[in-house]
């Protein structure tokens, strides 16, 4: 997932909480870098291997309703109860179907609320339950009106106008909000699903959607291989589809489908170039799924199905960078997942590097360096906020949020040792290692700990006395970065800055700048190369002879409109409160919110901005966005 935006307030610890629920579970409250601290699952004692989804989606009540069947391994036979997690859900019902015998009903409990896991399902098991092999597990359950992972749309919110839209927001623990299952990134399963929708729109999923599929109010799927509940991925709407090769195409609302189509047409050739790296790709089809512009990310790595912004749309091409990270995950997160939340770098920032990788591929180095550059200016500017302990790339992490954890730099951070190593050791070597690696832990869930012993096995060892595993222990354990770091360097963004530079001393005349010949990555480094102190005399200057203001590229709008709040440049006002409504991907906004609010005299009137576009956000970016004002829960 490509979420790169600032840190929600940080929750109080649930430590105390978390060693509650493990002590039944039979756990250690004591830390464990292979425990996942975010759940109440006993995965120890029973694991889920496959679901069977029926629901009906009711938009009227903004509800999911229906059941799931558990296929579940008993590992344990001196268990006698199953712990699951939720949030926020109606359960009816729980049955149990064990091999040769009749349904039966189940006492079970809901626990006390944690503000961060949501509550336990807590499902007693019968007395002459017998632990032997596997068994079905029946909830019967309808979602809140306030799942975290759900974004009901009425059609003024969507492209259209006419239909309304839904989808979900899994990663990282947001499934157990519409599914009770073990939410946890540990357990990896296949699962069926019956989705039952009003006739007239179209049913998509993390599975093997079929782009010839009827309308017709019932839509069935399934997908094959393993994979962790957070990238359990439903959405409903008006969708319509436009192929761009043989296995890839795109889903998108009538009004957005053509952009879509030209925007992101390479997508085929990414998959060709990142199977000629890496691998062959092992999830059948590679589709994109458009949605309205209140998605809070940039993108969403759903197997087969990346979920994406509309705010890629630039009409240039030049932000499919996430589209290469959200295909890249193929790889890095879907097929090799990370075992617990410490360890999401070897999801994000592998992919990270393996997007870097394929923009070069496809556009050219300096291009790919470009991203680089400002990949690495936000990892400097993040670790002045990120506390030293969650720096690391697999830090201690037992409490606060999942949601907030490193605040992004893990994407960083964790591209920055993998191009280091490459430098190190000669791409050709650090390839075949990659594409390795990637063949060993296909389908699994593995911790950090795992690849340093992998990669000490396998190319330290390998190719010794180039690096050793203390200095890459560095990395992975320490705060900060290590002396010995490859920094990534861009000429297109140095010349930018020597502009930017030049233009307000008064040495090079506004209409003189290069700006034409410019990427819209090296528009951003030149606004955020502007020196401080310029009056608003010179920023109308520039604004009206380069119109930041009104562009049509949410990047370049995004670092415009941080500086606008920054340096209160009151004429670009009104276009900040029009990007602000327009656009619900956290990374957008929350900056400029944060900005606005920070500069020492329009709190007030980000909190009023605030209050007045929240009906188009995501509950999640809500979350990020309330802590930064003070503003309270939605009434």
């Amino acid at each position: 997932m490509l979420i790169r935006c600032a840190a929600l307030l940080l929750l109080v610890s649930c430590l105390q909480g978390c060693g509650r629920e493990a002590g039944e579970a039979g756990g250690a409250a004591v830390t464990d870098p292979g425990r996942d601290y975010f759940s109440f699952a006993n995965t120890g004692q029973f694991e889920t291997r496959h679901l069977d989804l029926e629901l009906n989606v009711d938009f009227d009540r903004r509800v999911l309703e229906g059941h799931v069947i558990h296929r579940m391994a008993c590992l344990d036979s001196a268990a006698d109860r199953i712990l699951l997690d939720t949030r926020g859900l109606q359960v009816a019902r729980v049955q149990l179907a064990p091999a040769a015998s009749v349904a039966r009903d189940l006492d079970f409990e809901v626990g006390e609320s944690d503000p961060v896991r949501g509550e336990a399902l807590r499902i007693a098991l019968p007395r002459d339950f017998e632990c032997d092999g596997e068994f079905l597990l029946k909830i019967d359950y309808r979602t809140g009106p306030g799942a975290s992972a759900i974004m009901w749309l009425p059609p003024e919110l969507t492209a259209g106008g006419e239909q309304p839209f839904m989808f979900t927001q899994s990663q990282p623990i947001h499934a157990r909000s519409w599914v009770p299952l073990q939410d946890t990134p540990s357990v990896r399963i296949t699962y069926e699903a019956v989705i039952r929708t009003p006739a007239n729109l179209l049913a998509v999923m993390s599975a093997n959607n079929d782009p010839l599929v009827p309308r017709d109010g019932e839509y069935r799927f399934l997908m094959p291989q393993p994979i962790p509940s957070y990238l359990l991925a439903l959405a409903v709407g008006d969708l319509y589809f436009e192929p761009f090769g043989e296995d890839t195409g795109v889903y998108a609302e009538a009004a957005v489908l053509p952009a879509a189509a030209w925007e992101f047409a390479d997508t085929q050739a990414m998959l060709d170039a990142a199977e000629a790296i890496y691998g062959p790709y092992q999830w059948g089809r590679y589709d994109l799924l458009i949605l309205p512009p209140s998605f809070p990310y940039g993108g969403m790595e759903n197997p087969r199905l990346s979920f994406i912004t509309p705010s890629l749309l630039a009409g240039d091409r030049s932000l499919v960078s996430v589209i290469a990270h959200e295909l890249a995950h193929s790889w890095s997160g879907n097929l090799v997942s990370n075992r617990t939340w410490r360890d999401i770098w070897l999801n994000e920032g592998t992919t990270s590097y393996l997007e870097a990788r394929l923009m070069e591929v496809l556009y050219g180095k300096e291009r790919a360096n470009e991203e680089r550059v400002l990949t690495y200016q936000s990892l400097l500017e993040d670790l002045a906020t990120v506390p030293p302990e969650m720096q690391p790339l697999a830090p201690v992490f037992e409490s606060g949020d999942p949601d907030v954890g490193q605040q992004g730099m893990q994407y960083a951070k964790g591209q920055m040792l993998l191009e280091h190593l490459e430098s190190v050791f000669g791409r050709e070597s650090f390839d075949a290692f990659m594409a390795a690696y990637f063949d060993h832990f296909a389908f699994q869930a593995i911790g950090s700990e795992q690849f340093l012993d992998y990669i000490d096995e396998r190319l330290l060892q390998a190719m010794p006395g180039r690096y050793t595993r203390q200095q890459l222990e560095e990395w992975l354990y320490r705060p900060g970065l290590p002396a010995e770091r490859t920094e990534p360097r861009s000429r297109n963004l140095d010349a930018a800055a020597a502009e930017a530079r030049a233009w307000a001393s008064g040495e090079l005349p506004v209409d003189k700048l290069s700006i034409k010949q410019w990427s819209p990555q090296a528009t951003v480094y030149f606004i955020k190369a502007l020196p401080a102190g310029l009056d608003s005399a010179r920023l109308s200057e520039l604004d009206s002879a380069l119109g930041f203001s009104g562009s049509r590229n949410a990047v370049i709008a995004r670092a415009w409109f941080i500086e606008v709040a920054r340096r209160r440049f009151e004429p670009a006002y009104d276009r900040m409160r029009g990007h602000l409504a327009r656009w619900g991907r956290t990374w957008l906004i929350e900056p400029v919110y944060a900005a606005l609010a920070n500069n020492g005299r329009d709190r007030a009137l980000a909190l009023e901005i605030f209050e007045q576009a929240r009906s188009g956000y995501h509950p999640l970016t809500i979350a990020a966005i309330q802590p930064l004002l003070g503003a309270g829960a939605e009434p």
